[in-house]
């Protein structure tokens, strides 16, 4: 059997947030239904003949997946329960060994939604707060606020789900690190399984760049953002919180399986617009044009919704394994590699680690090569070595 993961990707929102460059609409709410009916044929023809096939993981993502009627959760899950019963509704018990995650916003959630998607099998929610402070939530364009947050956290657990992950942001403009420890504090009252700390990107193009490049609002300097990060990183590790890869930190047992997949090089499907997938070595990509999906799917002409983006050789893979193990705290194990590849990186990557071990990048043990503390300070400069 091959063990795959499964990305569907929901491109609708109520409100587009300042900092977002994903592919995701605000005003096309008209569509949706058509959309769903286009992303259930696409499952549907993937999937069949497709018996070898075993999912692992399934990461509903956006967009805002939980804008749109949760009685399409149960439509999706329906088109994969011709392939395996265990996806239907009516036999949610018999799946809880695979990982399904949906991403839900402050502000779109009620408690019959988090009720559907319970009763759908749905066993983890990833929330998005990003900032305990409602005026920094304005500043970068969010629906919500803290109290929102607050009680879409507390509806989440009386509908009784366990495996909760929020998601919070470092490094906003105005933002200080008063805020970040005041946003630290509260959400670990809250004793989440899974915290995810993300550093702001200011993507071309965005709200918020024009806001920047406009002199309305100033980037934090990076020694700043640093700040911040290390005192995320103390203070959840101190709460007994695990650091396993660079944005992310977990009670033990409860990490990303989904995420972890991807930085361990394993394969996934995308489904829907912009959605990206990697099999037998080819990363490719869906259209991120709205109407031309769903004309392509209504069409049964799916291949006509992809691109290809890479083929990849055996150097490329070994690259890329390289690249994405450097993002997990406990790096890359050199067995695994030899297990993978049957080449040691050690000998293979020669001169390149050499040269990061000699700046203090990385650093090599008996069977990982890992990240030091400048290496995490300085990661894009760790992986851009193993970018071909």
């Amino acid at each position: 059997m091959k063990k795959i993961g499964v990305y569907i990707h929901i491109p609708f929102c109520k409100k587009k947030c300042f900092y977002c460059d994903f592919v995701s609409f605000s005003n096309k709410d008209s569509l949706q239904e058509i959309y769903i009916n286009s992303l259930k044929k696409e499952i549907e023809n993937f999937l069949k003949n497709r018996n070898e096939l075993q999912i692992e993981t399934v990461y509903i993502g956006g967009g805002t997946p939980s804008y749109i009627d949760s009685k399409n959760i149960f439509s999706i899950w329906d088109s994969f329960s011709f392939w395996d019963s265990s996806f239907s509704k009516r036999n949610v018990p018999n799946n809880k060994k695979i990982e399904k995650t949906i991403e839900v916003n402050p502000g779109t959630v009620t408690k019959g939604k988090l009720e559907d998607y319970k009763n759908a099998g749905i066993n983890r929610l990833s929330i998005g707060l990003q900032s305990a402070n409602n005026k920094v939530l304005e500043e970068i364009g969010r629906i919500h606020t803290y109290e929102d947050f607050l009680e879409t956290y507390n509806l989440a657990k009386e509908v009784g789900f366990e495996n909760i992950n929020v998601d919070l942001m470092i490094g906003i403009p105005n933002q200080t690190i008063e805020d970040v420890k005041e946003s630290l504090k509260n959400v670990i009252k809250l004793n989440p399984t899974h915290i995810s700390v993300y550093s702001l990107i200011v993507e071309d193009g965005t709200p918020l760049a024009k806001m920047i490049e406009q002199g309305k609002l100033k980037l934090l300097d990076e020694d700043i953002e640093r700040n911040m990060y290390w005192y995320v990183k103390d203070f959840l590790e101190l709460k007994g919180y695990k650091h396993y890869e660079i944005s992310n930190f977990s009670k033990p047992g409860f990490e990303s399986k989904h995420n972890l997949n991807c930085w361990e090089q394993k394969e996934y499907i995308g489904f829907g617009i912009s959605a990206h997938s990697y099999l037998n070595g080819v990363r490719f990509a869906n259209t991120s044009n709205l109407e031309e999906y769903i004309k392509n799917c209504e069409n049964n002409r799916f291949d006509a919704n992809k691109s290809i983006l890479e083929r990849q050789n055996l150097l490329d893979k070994e690259n890329e394994y390289m690249l994405l193990g450097l993002r997990k705290i406990d790096g890359v194990s050199i067995q695994s590699f030899k297990n993978k590849f049957n080449e040691n990186p050690i000998f293979l990557f020669k001169e390149k680690l050499n040269k990061l071990v000699s700046i203090g990048l990385i650093q090599i043990d008996s069977d990982c090569i890992i990240l030091t503390n400048k290496g995490l300070d300085l990661a894009n400069q760790v992986w851009q070595e193993f970018v071909e």
